[in-house]
């Protein structure tokens, strides 16, 4: 009799205190890891985990971020490799453009499988753009143009050789059955540089993004030909068609991801993974992403990082075939 009471007041105490203990522990000090100097698209993504983790009360803390400019994302995957592969506060922005520089070698000798890969919580995509009086209409109008006389396009992105506007260009040459490595790239310092060249008749292509070129594609200033998406894009790019539905098969996602360090611990990569899974269905998170011009992209835990992976072996294919 006795026996079986101590039993019960055992059970009562183990239920009572598992239930009392989460299964996992908030980080102490949230931070995210920008690679570059604020205002950038490193800086963005920290920032829109930052507010819509605090403000879907995934976090109690506020997270803070902090900067580390340098090899566009470089120094900071190498610093979280090389220092802070345990810490399971820290998650560091990335983008597509990580997984691109690292197929390239450009991050030195960590590659992807030196981090743990998070989530991605939104994207933008890939758009070719023409000026606003181009007699091009369709892709399928430019494609047949530029394989016809590709030594006359001369083709503007906001990036150098080998970059992501780059690569989508060389996309561009492919479909055209042109060597990317004959391509007349001209490299530009940004977007806005990209237009104005477009608007001024220096360029006959632009490779870009659909946020950043969107506003002017209805304001008549240039003419958005495809969008480099599986489907059709939302709101003001509703009628504008994709390469695939023009019979290219030509996708560019650039998504905006997150990682941590390689030693973390399961259970505090499990905490930033259930965290991200439950502030992505909040519409806290919806209004943040939509403020920041990022279309829905959202892949956490191992689909992510099956996806990071796929990224690089496919870059690393591009690459090679662009001679890079």
């Amino acid at each position: 009799m006795i026996r079986n009471i101590a039993k019960l007041f055992a059970g009562a105490a183990f239920v009572s205190l598992a239930a009392m203990a989460p299964a996992l522990a908030e980080p102490a000090k949230p931070e995210c890891l920008a690679g570059a100097k604020p205002g950038g698209g490193f800086d963005l993504t920290c920032r829109l985990a930052a507010n819509a983790l605090l403000e879907s009360k995934q976090i109690a803390t506020p997270m803070t971020v902090t900067y580390m400019e340098g090899g566009v994302g470089a120094v900071a995957y190498n610093h979280v490799v090389g220092k802070r592969g345990k810490d399971g506060n820290l998650v560091s922005a990335a983008s597509s453009g990580s997984a691109l520089l690292i197929a390239q070698g450009k991050f030195g000798q960590p590659d992807e499988n030196a981090v743990r890969w998070l989530g991605a919580l939104g994207a933008d995509y890939g758009v070719i753009v023409v000026a606003a009086d181009s007699p091009y209409k369709t892709l399928k109008e430019l494609v047949e143009a530029y394989k016809a006389d590709h030594a006359g396009f001369a083709v503007a992105g906001g990036g150098a050789v080998g970059s992501q506007d780059w690569m989508k260009g060389s996309l561009l040459a492919k479909a055209a059955s042109q060597d990317p490595k004959t391509m007349r790239y001209v490299a530009l310092e940004g977007g806005g540089a990209v237009l104005t060249a477009l608007e001024g008749g220096h360029v006959k292509v632009g490779s870009g993004d659909a946020a950043e070129m969107v506003k002017h594609h209805v304001a008549g200033k240039v003419r958005i030909l495809a969008v480099m998406a599986p489907e059709r894009l939302p709101g003001d790019l509703a009628d504008v068609p994709t390469a695939r539905e023009q019979g290219f098969d030509i996708d560019w996602p650039v998504w905006r991801g997150y990682y941590v360090g390689k030693d973390v611990s399961d259970a505090d990569y499990d905490w930033w993974v259930q965290a991200f899974e439950a502030m992505a269905k909040t519409p806290e998170f919806a209004r943040e992403r939509d403020a920041r011009g990022l279309f829905e992209f959202t892949l956490i835990g191992s689909a992510f990082d099956a996806r990071v992976k796929q990224d690089v072996e496919r870059f690393k294919v591009l690459a090679k075939e662009a001679g890079m």
